[in-house]
């Protein structure tokens, strides 16, 4: 009570912060799914990676236009598809996934569209990134310059919306030999390679701290409750 009472008082939409480490991608995903459509808080969901590779697609990707599925089979890679859309990616320990999920009245000025809640990620996370790269929001994806390192998905039900990012903090170059070159791809990708295309994360900002800066900058916005998950 004493929580919501400030939270009330600052103006403050409440939000429930669960930190995690480890979590294989498909229980984050039923679990994201499960507080979207079951509850009526508001959430951000913080792993820090995944326990094992993972192949993951957006909902209306097709196999065998995005994944080298053989290859992926031999490997005992599984390949997972997410209820929200967006692109395809594979997932490991040194992936870090931040997954908002909000009420749609949550955010001021920030309307259930893809392209309105887009546009306020990046803002959030220009904050995050202050002073530190150069960070842009390019169409759906998360860059440093022209290179990507994190990407999105988004799903918006009657009352409220999820948006996840999966940020790569560090790859492995095996991993990127699974994805074929999309032909949807962004405009700003031009026909690069996944390797020429994608950068990673930690040569801009150790793992910890882009946890930390981005906790801090949820709280600009938020009345920030952490929780710990139990299932």
């Amino acid at each position: 009570m004493a929580v919501m009472g400030k939270a009330k008082e600052a103006g403050l939409p409440l939000m429930k912060l669960v930190k995690l480490r480890g979590m294989p991608i498909l229980q984050q995903l039923h679990l994201e799914e499960r507080l979207l459509r079951t509850s009526s808080d508001n959430w951000c969901l913080i792993n820090d990676g995944t326990n094992s590779p993972a192949i993951v697609m957006g909902l209306s990707g097709k196999l065998s236009e995005l994944v080298e599925v053989k290859p992926a089979l031999q490997d005992h890679i599984p390949i997972i598809r997410r209820f929200t859309g967006g692109g395809t990616v594979v997932v490991d320990q040194n992936t870090i996934f931040v997954t908002m999920i909000c009420n749609k009245d949550a955010v001021s000025n920030v309307q259930p569209f893809p392209r309105s809640i887009m546009s306020w990620s990046g803002l959030l996370y220009n904050e995050v990134f202050e002073a530190l790269a150069d960070f842009h929001l390019r169409e759906n994806d998360y860059v440093f310059g022209n290179r990507k390192f994190g990407g999105n998905a988004q799903s918006i039900t009657k009352h409220r919306w999820i948006h996840h990012t999966s940020i790569l903090w560090d790859y492995e170059v095996k991993n990127m030999s699974y994805l074929k070159l999309p032909a949807k791809a962004p405009q700003y990708r031009f026909t690069r390679s996944h390797m020429d295309f994608v950068c990673r994360m930690k040569e801009y900002l150790p793992r910890s701290e882009f946890i930390e800066r981005t906790i801090k900058a949820i709280g600009g916005q938020f009345s920030v409750n952490p929780l710990t998950w139990s299932p």
